[in-house]
């Protein structure tokens, strides 16, 4: 063991070989001979994490207050103002030192990240497209994702910071616009992240073949890289994108509220905030679209457009009494209600585990009425938890009925939470690309031998009568709940219970 560190930013990994830590946790220090990743230990659990999150535990790493404290204290002391000046740098009140070493940290790892995505793209990338027996394009866009694209986005951001760094006073300098700027902009690493664990795997087949890894490791010295593997290399951006908002917190910490860059690293660091938030709701998402179209193969008599091809998100599901216009006849239906469509289904007479398609309803042309118990005057019978969809043309109207009242409140709250994400999904731009829902189905195809009948298992329909299909409480901000390379999460009950049908085993 060589020394005590201290966190300096939370370290969030989805690697078990990594060692996750917050700000402020002691790690102790087992190997240090690699410059970039270490080796530590936190009580039982042991890791690589890398050495610019930490700092070493000494004096002047005390908290913030106690330094003001003391500064209060020293009042006409020169003595211990001296002493502090030691400390603290020479001529600089303590907060203005605190942002010039935040500001310094900032545009330090900026350049070091520029040289890390440089040697990304002219050590490995450059080299791979000249052995074409060695690699596919289509390989080479798995494994390196659109890491070109953010390479040459980041040169153009660090451009713009380096004109913002005040060199001579770097505690003067106004970097939140750059943010605020290229806020957007940063948006393309959704699609990096998303790709990451493909990169892994593809990454991982190759690596068993002895020419591979003689080849990156040939790659690397010609490049005079430091000592880390290609995957550590490719991992950069993943954290990188998550230590932005940590940095622009501390940042904002020692930023006076009367200092000119005040508001606009206040506006950064929410924007950052929402930047990952966003990233990691994609990333969320994708990982469902192979579950929905599982789904959809496993129902019977399925026909129409694919689910996926308006929607990426089952919102709730559910049984309801089903009563529709001009028939008005009662029947009980399954219902899951995805966004933009709530698709129903009947369950077989003989078989109640089986579903079968009967019908969609189009929610972006639907208005949901909230009925009271009593009479119900378009269908002249009297109902009890009830709620109406009315398609706004009025040529259409469904009745549904919910066996208690909390059901009913829940389907209430399930339909603004629908409406709600279709507005948000506007708002940031989200859609699947036609490659993804291709290759969801392809997936859901596979998972269907040819001469295998399908079935739904009990275990599945008993857990669609109790409704338990989990969602975020809306009184949770998505920040407490999402966070963007986190280790891996427990898988939501809906989905587990769809994994273990028998259609979805090979």
């Amino acid at each position: 063991c060589y020394d005590k560190l201290q966190g300096l930013w939370d370290h969030v990994t989805m690697d078990d070989q990594e060692l996750g830590f917050k700000a402020g946790d002691v790690i102790e220090v087992v190997d240090a001979t690699n410059k970039e990743w270490w080796w530590g230990r936190i009580m039982d659990s042991e890791g690589w994490f890398p050495a610019s999150f930490v700092r070493l535990r000494v004096n002047q790493d005390e908290p913030m207050d106690e330094y003001l404290a003391h500064l209060e204290e020293a009042q006409a002391g020169e003595e211990d103002r001296a002493s502090l000046g030691l400390l603290l740098g020479p001529g600089l009140p303590c907060k203005e030192q605190m942002r010039t070493n935040v500001i310094n940290e900032i545009m330090s790892t900026e350049r070091d990240y520029i040289k890390h995505l440089k040697d990304i793209c002219e050590g490995y990338i450059k080299q791979c497209r000249k052995r074409t027996d060695m690699f596919t394009e289509e390989q080479l866009r798995t494994i390196f994702g659109n890491i070109e694209e953010i390479y040459r986005f980041q040169r153009k951001f660090l451009k713009g910071l380096e004109q913002k760094f005040n060199k001579e006073q770097p505690h003067l300098s106004e970097i939140g616009c750059c943010f605020l700027e290229h806020q957007t902009d940063f948006q393309i690493y959704s699609e990096y992240c998303n790709n990451h664990p493909n990169a892994c795997i593809q990454l991982s087949k190759l690596m068993k073949v002895n020419k591979y890894v003689f080849f990156f490791e040939a790659c690397r010295l010609l490049q005079k890289m430091i000592d880390i593997s290609l995957d550590g290399f490719l991992l950069t951006p993943v954290q990188k994108i998550c230590k932005y908002p940590l940095q622009l917190a501390e940042l904002l910490k020692y930023t006076n509220p009367q200092h000119r860059d005040y508001k606009d690293v206040e506006a950064a660091l929410n924007a950052m905030k929402n930047v990952a938030r966003l990233i990691n709701e994609r990333k969320r998402r994708l990982e469902n679209i192979d579950k929905i179209a599982q789904w959809q193969s496993s129902i019977e008599d399925f026909e129409g457009e694919d689910v996926l091809s308006r929607s990426s998100e089952l919102i709730f599901s559910g049984e309801l009494t089903k009563l529709s216009l001009p028939q008005a006849k009662s029947q009980q239906r399954m219902f899951f209600l995805f966004d933009h469509q709530m698709v129903y289904c009947k369950k077989d007479l003989l078989r109640r585990d089986m579903l079968y398609y009967k019908g969609r309803i189009d929610m972006d042309h639907m208005e949901v009425i909230d009925l009271e118990d009593g009479k119900e005057k378009d269908f002249n019978i009297s109902v009890k938890n009830a709620l109406k969809l009315r398609s706004l043309a009025g040529d259409e109207v469904h009745l549904l009925c919910a066996k208690k009242p909390e059901q009913k409140e829940r389907w209430l709250r399930a339909f603004t939470d629908e409406r709600r994400q279709v507005q948000q999904d506007r708002e940031t731009g989200f859609t699947l690309t036609e490659v993804q829902k291709k290759q969801a189905m392809l997936n859901a195809g596979k998972s269907h031998p040819a001469g295998k009948p399908k079935a739904v298992s009990r275990p599945y329909y008993d857990f669609l009568l109790r409704q338990k299909h989990p969602s975020l409480p809306t009184a949770l901000p998505q920040q407490q709940v999402f966070m963007l390379a986190e280790p891996k999460r427990k898988t939501s009950t809906f989905w587990h219970n769809i994994g273990r049908l028998t259609p979805f085993k090979k």
